[in-house]
């Protein structure tokens, strides 16, 4: 099968993406397991993709369920350099409102139960993760959004996310504590992702989606889920034109990425050391330098 560059995670939702054509669905097995779902490739104005349903079609699994491995290793497998991910988030800021567009450009870690690495069991490495998104290709997600000219949608680039475990949301002194941290949104699986994509040599960038202010808020429990319901819909409406414009400007131009190269100097365990049993487990990450 020819490589796929550009992969599509849609999370709550974004579940799967409307202009899609010559749709075909792949399973994909990994070292890790299934992913969430099978990954459903097709063309966006011609440019091939790879979509992946964060929770699963129907929207089956919890954050903490998320075989993240399995999903950034399949996206690997497949070929993506490439991935974009479309999230709901919670606001920690007044000026940051209910169907803006945040593209955060870093992540503070509040999660418990789940592995982040693909590394371990014989092979030790430490990526760089000052910069835990791909500035360029977050440049390309917010110029996309400044071409389509959408009036109703006020972009915030940069900002911090706060990845939380969940299920439950926030405390109110939780949610107090991230906005005097100077945190910005809030959600429940991007850091994850973006730690293993960087693990995986895959340029990795988030387009958060405003659903409504977290519980910090005075006007937070006149919130109804019927809402936050249409706030998803209308964000997921924009976000896949959003995704289109993207997708069609990093095929016109593959911008460079300090994520392409993030194991040069990350891989500490020497090869002869390497037990073949992990060295063969994870030959489609080692395989540029051992």
């Amino acid at each position: 099968m020819t490589a796929i560059s550009i992969g599509i995670i849609g999370g709550s939702g974004l579940y799967q993406m409307e202009a899609l054509k010559e749709i075909e669905e792949i399973k994909v097995d990994t070292p890790f397991g299934l992913p969430s779902d099978v990954l459903i490739t097709g063309t966006l104005d011609g440019v091939r993709v790879v979509f992946l349903a964060r929770h699963g079609r129907g929207h089956r699994l919890l954050p903490s369920e998320l075989p993240f491995r399995a999903n950034i290793y399949a996206m690997k497998a497949l070929g993506v350099r490439y991935l974009i991910s479309a999230s709901a988030v919670g606001s920690l800021q007044e000026q940051i409102k209910p169907l803006d567009m945040v593209i955060p450009d870093q992540f503070i870690d509040r999660t418990q139960h789940r592995i982040a690495t693909f590394f371990g069991n014989g092979i030790a490495a430490h990526i760089s993760f000052g910069d835990p998104v791909c500035s360029e290709l977050a440049r390309c997600l917010g110029e996309a959004i400044a071409h389509l000219q959408m009036p109703d949608i006020d972009l915030h680039r940069g900002g911090t996310y706060v990845c939380m475990e969940g299920p439950a949301f926030s405390t109110k002194a939780e949610s107090n504590l991230y906005r005097s941290w100077g945190a910005d949104v809030i959600g429940m699986t991007n850091l994850t992702e973006a730690k293993l994509a960087r693990e995986a040599e895959i340029a990795y960038a988030t387009l958060a989606m405003v659903t409504d202010y977290d519980c910090w808020h005075p006007d937070h429990d006149s919130v109804t889920v019927e809402m936050v319901v249409d706030y998803l819909r209308q964000n997921a409406a924009h976000a896949q034109s959003i995704i289109q414009e993207t997708v069609r400007r990093v095929a016109a131009n593959p911008p460079e990425s300090i994520a392409h190269d993030a194991l040069k100097f990350a891989l500490i365990t020497p090869p002869d050391a390497m037990p073949e049993a992990t060295k063969e487990k994870l030959h489609l990450l080692l395989q540029k330098y051992v």
